[in-house]
């Protein structure tokens, strides 16, 4: 959260929009509440409607499994200014950690035949060493991130209504 700047960033629901929330709230984060699997899509939509700024989705395994048909959609409109990175821990982490099927099915894989001009697996241990040159990127681009499953202690729920996470957010981006 601290290298992203005042990048403007749609974050996934559950415990990822949690974290983080409790990492880093500000109003360039737009929070997906109760929405799972579309995160990508309203970052599609803030990228088009702000074709200057560049786009950040972050995204966990299952959101982005619930939603595969926009990696399609992304991929297809050839946005230069959508980054995605995903955090994939094989897991629903909000749920009860109940596995998901990325052990077998390769997200960047999936990515780079939907269309992304990048995309490519790092594990955790190398995140913030990557992270610049990602972010430096032109898109449609993935980083596909696979960290352990668990949660960060103490996080707390996002505090914010719909409403002010969308007011916040477009204020941001007029800004």
């Amino acid at each position: 959260m601290k290298a992203l700047d005042d990048r403007p960033t749609v974050v996934c629901n559950g415990m990822i929009g949690r974290e983080a929330f409790t990492a880093r709230d500000r109003s360039e984060n737009f929070y997906m509440i109760g929405s799972m699997g579309l995160g990508l899509s309203i970052a599609i939509g803030a990228a088009l409607a702000q074709p200057e700024k560049k786009m950040l989705c972050l995204d966990g395994d299952g959101n982005v499994l619930m939603g595969m048909g926009v990696l399609a959609s992304a991929g297809a409109l050839g946005l230069k200014n959508l980054l995605h990175v995903v955090l994939d821990n094989e897991s629903h982490g909000s749920t009860g950690g109940q596995r998901t099927i990325t052990e077998s099915v390769d997200l960047a894989a999936v990515a780079k035949a939907s269309g992304y001009a990048w995309a490519e697996q790092v594990p955790a241990e190398e995140l913030e060493a990557t992270l610049p040159t990602f972010l430096a990127r032109e898109g449609p681009a993935m980083l596909l991130v696979k960290v352990e499953k668990g949660n960060m202690p103490g996080i707390a729920r996002v505090s914010h209504t719909p409403q002010e996470i969308t007011a916040h957010f477009s204020a941001a981006l007029q800004g």
